[in-house]
């Protein structure tokens, strides 16, 4: 009954952390958005995955560090208390939580994969580009995209490369290595791990500023910026406007109004002359590392400090909800 009654709590916990989170982000990002524009793009769409991710790590982490052991160590085994509805409804609610998580991802690494196998059937090794290899398919459709997780894969049409010249097949080979160094297959994995109602918004949102960062990782020169323009209005032509996204990372999909948007961002990028260059550092790496490590050492001992205090309101709290 002690370790029936343990796994209850901690599901029920995780559920209402994660419920209560997950509505908050879905009905409040748009505030916080407003500010996360402000940021570089590279730094926009980590901060919105980020967003995204809170309710999933913020619940696991209060599960795993303050419920469990708050639990293990503070509730007496000898007693023989009967486990009521709320925790059992809760702690059910958790498990079929994680459940349908692990099935939507499940089904969206089988979608991906079924697809990829048809797309791939006869394809030809081509030049690798870095550590990623090039895999060239017969199918129009997708032009250039990049597949898997563990081992990317870049897949190159036919069409795709009658339609673009030299250069502007390297700026586009650039930007899906740009989605393999920032893993975004992975992300979208862990997005259909995290389903939840409402969140469309936000997962549209990631996804328009990580192709813009992936766009601007690929440039560097106003020649570049062009090359990766033209890329996209010719692909476009090739790819239907319903094209499936799940596990993997295409050059252009979606609506034409976001290929126009990033077409747009581009030119402009052009007009401005913008070229890349390194920002001029203040201080020394050394001493933003030397500042991090001292914030990090003085959070951590608070939080040595007071952690028996924490656990002991947690425990409060859960005998609360287990009454």
């Amino acid at each position: 009954m002690f370790a029936a009654r343990g796994i209850a709590v901690s599901f029920s916990v995780f559920f209402i952390v994660y419920c209560a989170l997950s509505l908050a982000v879905a009905f409040g990002w748009h505030r916080a958005w407003t500010h996360g524009r402000r940021l570089s793009l590279r730094r926009a769409a980590d901060f919105l995955f980020a967003l995204r991710m809170l309710p999933l790590t913020t619940a696991a982490v209060i599960t795993a560090i303050f419920t469990v052991p708050s639990f293990l160590l503070l509730e007496p085994r000898a007693i023989d208390e009967p486990l009521g509805g709320i925790p059992l409804v809760l702690g059910i609610c958790g498990v079929l939580l994680a459940v349908v998580g692990l099935v939507n991802a499940s089904l969206a690494w089988r979608r991906a994969s079924r697809a990829v196998a048809e797309w791939t059937r006869g394809a030809r090794f081509g030049e690798a580009t870095g550590s990623v290899p090039v895999l060239k398919i017969s199918p129009p459709f997708p032009p250039v995209t990049v597949t898997g997780i563990v081992r990317p894969r870049i897949l190159l049409s036919g069409s795709a490369q009658l339609q673009l010249t030299g250069p502007e097949l390297q700026t586009a080979l650039n930007h899906e290595l740009a989605h393999v160094r920032r893993a975004d297959n992975l992300k979208k994995l862990l997005m259909r791990f995290v389903a939840f109602p409402w969140m469309g918004g936000l997962e549209a949102a990631w996804l328009e500023a990580t192709e813009m960062a992936a766009d601007e990782a690929a440039v560097t020169t106003s020649c570049e910026a062009l090359d990766l323009a033209a890329a996209l209005i010719k692909l476009s032509r090739l790819v239907p406007e319903a094209a499936p996204t799940d596990l993997t990372t295409a050059l252009v999909h979606g609506p034409a109004s976001a290929v126009h948007a990033r077409v747009e961002r581009l030119l402009a990028w052009v007009e401005a002359g913008k070229e890349r260059r390194l920002p001029v550092r203040k201080y020394s790496s050394w001493y933003g590392l030397g500042c991090g490590l001292a914030a990090a050492s003085a959070a951590i001992a608070m939080f040595a400090l007071t952690y028996s205090q924490l656990l002991a309101h947690v425990h409060t709290a859960t005998e609360w909800l287990v009454r």
